[in-house]
């Protein structure tokens, strides 16, 4: 007799599906960051979306549920993103290299993702009322627990006692303005998009400004 049936699907076949339905979020999310932050939420549609995207509107509805869920997602993907860059500065990396990189990936960002940077500039212009939680929460540690990394380095005499909190203001404000205000900076640079030299001469500037600025001593 043949074996029986459990029922069960195929390890492969699961995976695959699980690989689709990654595949599928992450287009969403794109497609949506895009349309949100050139119509804004009320401006923006499911169903211009999942047009946009190339699925079907019943496809959008089962993994996000509503628009309200979708432009979640979206924040949470900006946030996720960001936070995973300043984990990447710690107590027993020196500054030098720390700030370095954690500005090289900022401008980075705002190149690939510029936006998702205009969604969350609106939303912070507009008083963060769907953020406001993120903020206070995730955010929040996440930037206290960089800004205590910020004093281990003050104390161990690696850089001037300058104030953190400030610090990553300047660095978020000096980086992201080449996404939330693209348009500017291309218009006076007479140039229809930022090229990668412009991106590298952005790097080294807020680079050398910054280390320069905080006192950065080598080991």
């Amino acid at each position: 007799m043949p074996p029986a049936q459990s029922g069960r699907k195929p390890r492969k076949e699961r995976r695959a599906l699980a690989d689709i339905r990654q595949e599928n979020v992450t287009h969403i999310i794109s497609t949506a960051e895009r349309l949100f932050a050139e119509k804004g939420f009320s401006g923006t549609t499911l169903a211009a979306i999942a047009e946009v995207a190339n699925l079907p509107k019943a496809n959008v509805l089962y993994y996000f549920h509503n628009k309200a869920g979708l432009y979640q997602a979206v924040l949470d993907h900006i946030l996720l993103v960001w936070m995973d860059d300043m984990k990447s500065m710690t107590e027993d990396v020196h500054p030098k290299e720390a700030l370095r990189n954690y500005i090289l990936a900022k401008v980075q960002q705002s190149k690939e993702y510029p936006h998702a940077s205009k969604i969350f500039a609106t939303e912070v212009i507009h008083g963060a009322e769907n953020i406001r939680e993120l903020l206070g929460g995730k955010l929040k540690q996440q930037f206290l627990d960089t800004c205590r990394v910020i004093r281990s380095w003050i104390a161990k005499g690696w850089m001037d006692p300058i104030n953190p909190e400030h610090l990553l203001f300047m660095l978020w404000s000096s980086t992201q303005t080449y996404a939330d205000f693209s348009a500017q900076i291309t218009t006076l640079l007479g140039k229809a998009d930022m090229a990668d030299e412009e991106y590298e001469n952005a790097v080294e500037l807020i680079t050398r400004v910054v280390l320069k600025g905080c006192g950065i001593r080598t080991v």
